[in-house]
């Protein structure tokens, strides 16, 4: 991952650690890469979200071939990933198709083409030992790979492309990064990037349904209270991680507490009629036309003319 450079026209700023979605756009990046066997940053080192090695380029700002030179140096893998640092959109699907594209076929390197159709070589899978052979060839001819750009490399190299406009989308400027921000927080990217950043955060690398949680939150929210469906939710995360927590482990837990949401409110749409309550009391059944005894025992008034002796 190549995460030194000036960022001129941000200004200066620290580009990787720039902020998309509550996450430096250098740890939106690693996330993408979380089944790698090693990963290489070539940079400053700096702290981050899971454990990198790092390399730089020499001279420092000696640009992306020397960058990629460094890095290569500390891989002995037979694929590389080549990935630049400012990737709000690239994932971990993304990088598993350029490697399966890669070992499918008999390309140097499998890379994404943007949204105008423009190669981009800083989000691809190469093979490692074509790589070398390439920057040998250019150090030897050049007497350094100080200075020179990518596609010196590229070029020579015979390319699979794949279209990815937006996990290629790379944040150049401040619009760039305004566009990002806002991309994520779209109705139907905000709860992927959401879950995305809390598991980052809280340093989970557990892929979980969300849907099988969001129907429990519903059902408690409904059935129950609104309060029971975070609670619930809470507590299924709590009794999934003591049971193991993988995902079976949080479908299970899901599964018993949906079974007991749709219990609970089956007992309040359910209204059966009130079974009958035993006496053991003597009948007080009367004789037609016998009146009433008032208290005390005497009799109580007798009815009106007319009126039906069980009239009231």
């Amino acid at each position: 991952m190549l995460a030194g450079g000036g960022a001129r026209r941000l200004g200066g700023a620290d580009k990787p650690g720039v902020r998309v979605g509550g996450r430096p756009l250098l740890d939106r990046v690693l996330a993408a890469c979380a089944g790698a066997r090693t990963t290489v940053v070539v940079a400053d080192p700096r702290p981050t979200s899971r454990p990198v090695s790092w390399a730089r380029e020499e001279p420092p700002g000696g640009g992306p071939l020397a960058a990629l030179d460094a890095g290569l140096r500390l891989s002995t893998a037979e694929y590389v990933v080549l990935l630049s640092a400012d990737l709000p959109f690239i994932d971990g699907p993304t990088v598993g198709e350029l490697l399966a594209t890669l070992r499918a076929g008999r390309a140097d390197g499998v890379l994404l083409t943007d949204a105008d159709g423009r190669d981009q070589p800083l989000v691809a899978a190469y093979r490692t030992a074509a790589l070398r052979r390439g920057l040998a060839a250019l150090a030897e001819r050049h007497g350094s790979t100080a200075g020179l750009p990518l596609r010196r490399l590229t070029g020579s190299l015979d390319l699979t492309r794949i279209p990815g406009p937006v996990a290629s989308f790379d944040c150049d400027t401040w619009d760039d990064i305004a566009a990002a921000r806002a991309r994520i927080r779209e109705h139907g990217h905000v709860l992927d990037e959401w879950i995305s950043a809390v598991k980052d955060e809280l340093g989970i690398d557990l892929d979980v349904d969300t849907g099988l949680l969001l129907d429990l939150a519903r059902d408690a929210a409904h059935g129950v209270a609104r309060p029971a469906a975070p609670l619930t939710t809470f507590l299924v995360g709590y009794a999934a991680a003591r049971a193991g927590g993988d995902r079976e482990a949080v479908a299970e837990a899901v599964r018993k507490a949906a079974a007991l949401a749709a219990r609970w409110a089956d007992e309040e749409t359910t209204d059966p009629a009130p079974p009958a309550q035993p006496t053991d009391k003597p009948s007080t059944d009367k004789p037609s036309g016998a009146a009433d005894a008032a208290p005390g025992g005497a009799p109580g008034p007798a009815p009106a003319p007319g009126a039906r002796p069980d009239a009231e």
